[in-house]
């Protein structure tokens, strides 16, 4: 939703719940310097994905294909996500 990525898509790799943070595959991507461990190695810059704060991410339905909320509600005594704007339930 916001920075230099915004409105690319991607599959969630990583959730961080206690500092609230996703690692999304092929955004917010770094260069990272890797220096040789070994005698005759060579050193490297190698892309890494970097952690997104959770409020500048939103869930992509399957069947609208949109950026939407997500509800919640009860079905056969069970919890089930919905897409709030096609009202399809979304499985796991």
């Amino acid at each position: 939703m916001k920075g230099k990525d915004r409105g690319k898509t991607g599959k969630v790799s990583y959730v961080n719940l206690d500092a609230m943070k996703i690692t999304v595959e092929g955004l917010n991507m770094f260069k990272k310097h890797k220096k040789p461990r070994k005698q005759g190695e060579k050193g490297q810059i190698v892309e890494v994905a970097r952690p997104i704060n959770q409020s500048n991410v939103q869930f992509v339905c399957p069947t609208c294909n949109n950026a939407v909320r997500i509800g919640v509600q009860e079905k056969d005594g069970k919890r089930v996500r919905y897409c709030k704007k096609c009202k399809n339930i979304l499985e796991k």
